[in-house]
């Protein structure tokens, strides 16, 4: 539930729509219904902006079954499934079929299309995977994302040939391994927000993304949004909070 949902609800009860008692029983699920295996935060959006998310791994299909049956009862926003595997993608379907899915994303009640116009960008193709799963919550979201793939610094003129792109972003998504630098120069060419994604690709001294990661803290472009190794998610999510609710509003469990 968000803050449009509940003021709907207000507004119904206060102009005889809504029975007071089924209003009681909705408003009882807040801030959160106790399942067993999880505690369901539906006030989160309410709180956030964002509303919870289901993080797949450790989860048994079944769990995430009954998860998402629980956050698509309560309000009207997108509910998005991440980094699941194949049992727990035919589990969640089997709830709900009406999900798209984009690899180990599955979103069901994807939000109102917004005009915010935001550019993923990765280094290299090894990076696409982090950066497919960013654009699908940004998608969830109602943000239909650019991509620019492949743009790394060893081959400079490739990101620079679009670099017009860059600087008509309204926010941008740097998803770059090795020692990625290609945050650092993305933002030098923009005023727009910046949120930098190091991801575990790269050879030995890349240590599993850490060189990225203290690259990209240690940004000379200043103002930098640097999120977690892999963390596609978290990189969306940045995002939604840097533009700030527009037409839809949509973070994780």
């Amino acid at each position: 539930m968000d803050a449009g949902d509940l003021r709907e609800l207000i507004n119904g009860v206060a102009v005889g729509e809504v029975d007071p008692d089924d209003a009681v029983r909705v408003l009882s699920r807040l801030p959160f219904a106790d399942l067993g295996v999880a505690r369901i935060d539906h006030h989160r959006s309410i709180r956030q902006g964002l509303p919870e998310a289901i993080y797949g791994p450790g989860k048994s299909p079944e769990d995430v079954a009954v998860i998402v049956e629980e956050l698509l009862s309560g309000g009207g926003g997108p509910v998005v499934l991440t980094r699941a595997d194949k049992p727990q993608v035919e589990a969640a379907l089997a709830v709900n079929g009406s999900a798209s899915v984009v690899d180990g994303t599955v979103v069901w009640r994807r939000a109102a299309e917004r005009t915010d116009r935001v550019i993923v960008v990765t280094a290299g193709t090894a990076d696409i995977p982090v950066a497919d799963e960013a654009a699908s919550v940004l998608w969830a979201y109602g943000i239909e994302p650019d991509r620019l793939d492949d743009v790394g610094v060893s081959g400079l003129h490739r990101l620079l040939a679009d670099v017009d792109r860059i600087a008509d972003a309204d926010a941008v998504a740097v998803i770059a391994g090795m020692e990625g630098a290609l945050a650092s120069v993305v933002g030098g060419l923009t005023s727009a927000p910046v949120v930098a994604v190091p991801t575990s690709v790269g050879y030995g001294s890349s240590l599993e993304g850490v060189t990225a990661l203290l690259g990209m803290l240690a940004s000379c472009a200043s103002g930098l949004t640097v999120v977690g190794i892999d963390n596609g998610f978290g990189a969306a999510c940045a995002v939604l909070r840097h533009l700030g609710p527009s037409s839809s509003t949509g973070g994780g469990r």
